[in-house]
Parts: structure tokens; C-alpha cells; sequence
């Protein structure tokens, strides 16, 4: 398969794409630039600007959404993200960022973080309750990325994007994440890097590989299924939408590029691979 572009570039590092109809559809965060684009009918985007680093979004069940930003946590009551409440940091050490996140069927928020230097074991996995707690859960993490879960819920799949591994975790809500295991290791001849997630109703995951031009299928028992081609290196994350949920929206990035180098690079693309995606999960709180 090969995607092709919903629209112009927006965006210089595109992260985080979600689909949830009462948002409005498609939203993705610019993340070096610290803000949260919704996707217009017309191809445009309406652009919010939420703090330094905007690093991963989710709705709330009751409306409004979580942000995690640069060093913490914020809290909207509206989808607009006009107004924000801002918990305070959870680390004091500016070298470390969040990254991506995503949240559990019991509504946990979970998001991880990683050095601006990608130092080996500088990040953290992190889980934020309802309550607005937030716990350090994984530690010893180089860069974290995207995470998912399984269609019956009990499966959780974990991206450290250097140790080229999709990893899976036992989940549930009494105990969280437990038995961490590999379950794909990319091979030599995969080209790039695996960062950003979702998962499908049959089971199957779906992986961007950054610096590796597509998104790779492993289907519920770990078996490369579908390749969708980019035309840009830097492929950052995917997610299911649209009114079927069988759209797959796929971020990329211009980091690292010269200024004309790949003149799609930083656009959100999109394919119809023939099956339904898992729906956006939201916060609980």
C-alpha cells in the first residue's frame, strides 16, 4: 500500500494523530513547537499553542482533553484547549521531555518521557490516574514511545524505540502492567526505528518506522501482514478515524532535513487498509 498526503505540510514535527468525532475529528500535536492541530474539512488546521513541548493528547470522557507538555501534565474542560489548567511539573531536571502516551481501558493516561539527548535510561514511563496522580511505572527507558492495547484489553504494546523492539506487557486494572516480554524484534533488515503505535479490531499492530519511509503491520501473532510506503523518511505515528474507523492517518517529520529536501516531509497522510481500527480511548478524569 502507499498513503498519500490529506493535505499540505503543517507541521514541522508531526506526533500524536487521534480521531474522536466529538473533537472534530483528526487532532495531532506539533510537538517541538508546542502545539495541538485539529484537521478543518477544507485541508487546513486550526493551531493551538499549549506550552513548550506538546508531546501527546487524549479526550476526556467528559469533555475537554489531557495534554502532556515538556515537563507535566494539563487539563482542559473544552475541546478548543483555549483555556488550560497546568499541574505542575512532575520532574525538575530539564534535560528530560515527555513524549508519547496514550491511555488504557480503565482511562489511565500513560505517557513517557526521554532526555533531549536520548541518553541511554533517561526516560520514564509514566501512568496519571484519574485523580490527576501521577506515578512513574517503567524506568530505565531510552526514548518512550507509542503504546497500545489489545481488543480484549488485557495485552499492552510498549515501544523504547532504540531497543527496536514492540514489547508487550500483561495489563489489567487491578495490577496495571506486568510481564514485560518482547514480542517483535525488528530485524537487521527492517530500515528505521520503531516509534509510534495503534492497534486494529483483529488484533494487529501497526508501527511508524522512523527513518524508514512506512508503517508495518504485525498481525496478533507477531507476523509482518501490510507495508504502507511514505514518501518521507521520518514516520512518526498512525492512527485509525474517519466515520468507519478503517482510515489509518499517518504523522511524519521534517527533522533532521534540509530545508527542500522531501517537500512532504512534516504532512499527515492517509490509506484505507481494509480493516477497523481500535477506537480512541479516553481519560477518566
Amino acid at each position: 500500500m502507499r498513503a498519500e498526503p490529506i493535505a499540505a505540510p503543517h507541521a514541522f514535527h508531526a506526533e500524536g494523530p487521534v480521531w474522536f468525532t466529538e473533537w472534530g475529528g483528526l487532532k495531532y500535536v506539533d510537538l517541538l513547537a508546542g502545539d495541538v492541530l485539529t484537521v478543518r474539512d477544507d485541508g487546513g488546521v486550526d493551531r493551538v499553542h499549549v506550552g513548550t513541548i506538546a508531546a501527546a493528547i487524549r479526550p476526556r470522557g467528559g469533555g475537554g482533553a489531557i495534554v502532556a507538555l515538556e515537563r507535566g501534565i494539563a487539563l482542559s474542560d473544552d475541546y478548543s484547549l483555549r483555556e488550560l489548567r497546568t499541574l505542575p511539573p512532575l520532574w525538575d531536571d530539564t534535560s528530560v521531555r515527555f513524549n508519547d502516551g496514550g491511555c488504557d481501558p480503565a482511562g489511565n493516561f500513560w505517557v513517557g518521557s526521554m532526555a533531549y539527548d536520548q541518553r541511554t535510561g533517561g526516560g520514564t514511563l509514566w501512568q496519571v490516574t484519574p485523580d490527576a496522580t501521577s506515578t512513574p511505572r517503567v524506568t530505565d527507558v531510552t526514548i518512550s514511545n507509542g503504546i497500545g492495547w489489545s481488543p480484549d484489553g488485557r495485552t499492552a504494546f510498549y515501544i523504547d524505540t532504540p531497543t527496536r523492539t514492540i514489547w508487550a506487557f500483561d495489563w489489567s486494572p487491578e495490577t496495571g502492567l506486568t510481564g514485560r516480554r518482547p514480542w517483535v524484534r525488528l530485524d537487521d533488515s527492517v530500515k528505521g526505528s520503531p516509534d509510534g503505535l495503534w492497534v486494529d479490531a483483529e488484533g494487529g499492530v501497526w508501527v511508524a518506522l522512523y527513518g524508514g519511509s512506512a508503517v508495518h503491520r504485525y498481525d496478533s501473532g507477531g507476523v509482518l501482514s501490510e507495508v504502507v510506503d511514505l514518501p518521507c523518511t521520518n514516520v512518526t505515528a498512525c492512527t485509525f478515524g474517519d466515520r468507519d474507523n478503517q482510515t489509518l492517518f499517518i504523522t511524519t517529520s521534517r527533522e533532521g532535513l534540509a530545508p527542500y529536501d522531501q517537500p512532504l516531509a512534516g504532512a499527515v497522510f492517509s490509506c484505507r487498509p481494509g480493516v477497523y481500527g481500535m477506537p480512541t480511548l479516553p481519560f477518566a478524569g
